[in-house]
């Protein structure tokens, strides 16, 4: 099953057709203004793909509206990785989206449905969201982790952490436990090549596909220039 994300403009269009949803991205984007060292694993930009996504993940079954809230929202409280409370973040996010859809005066009923999706996209979290907007927030999120934004991400966030690229004497892990703390290659293993098999959509695990066959085909071409064996 193939589906693309919506366009950058028509969403765009989207946003600044309806006032709620342009002061949600007008807040998203003071965060980032905020924000210091930058954080391009989370930002505005990162917010804007997961709502493309969320709509075309979710079809018919999922109001428009309601997905591109929910993608503006699912980050809106920003716990560092490395944090024992990390796992909390996307309730603390949830919460924070109850009150300011109701602020901004969304139905009660879909201020309830972006909350529980919001509080259940995150993989720290480890929910199974039972409506269809939660399952294609959570693909849609999961996607930006895969194929190329993910390699980015992945390296990025591996350097905010304070760890570095691979292990210089063991990059794929052969002889020594994974640690995705201190070595982004690591985190393919534990994390990243296992995310297809979690999507809740069809589409969204076609997509994770694709883009886990350039991941793979990445750490082929490391391998090749380390003068390592394929992983």
């Amino acid at each position: 099953m193939n589906v693309s994300p919506e366009s950058r403009a028509a969403l765009l269009a989207r946003i600044d057709a309806d006032p709620a949803l342009t002061a949600l991205l007008a807040e998203a984007r003071a965060r980032d203004a905020a924000q210091l060292p930058p954080d391009p694993s989370h930002d505005a930009a990162h917010l804007l793909r997961v709502a493309a996504w969320t709509l075309s993940l979710g079809g018919d079954e999922v109001d428009g509206r309601e997905a591109i809230a929910a993608a503006l929202l699912h980050d809106a409280v920003r716990v560092p990785k490395s944090s024992p409370d990390r796992p909390r973040a996307s309730e603390w996010a949830a919460a924070h989206a109850t009150e300011r859809l109701t602020a901004l005066r969304f139905p009660p009923e879909s201020v309830a449905r972006i909350a529980t999706a919001v509080r259940d996209h995150s993989f720290s979290r480890g929910a199974v969201p039972d409506s269809a907007l939660g399952r294609a927030l959570q693909d849609a999120d999961r996607l930006e982790a895969l194929g190329a934004l993910g390699l980015l991400r992945c390296v990025t966030t591996g350097v905010r952490m304070g760890g570095a690229w691979f292990h210089p004497d063991d990059p794929f892990a052969r002889n020594r436990p994974l640690d995705d703390a201190r070595w982004s290659v690591d985190h393919f293993f534990t994390k990243l090549l296992r995310l297809p098999e979690t999507m809740r959509t069809e589409a969204g695990r076609a997509e994770a596909g694709r883009r886990v066959a350039l991941l793979r085909a990445f750490l082929d071409a490391l391998a090749g220039e380390l003068g390592e064996t394929k992983p």
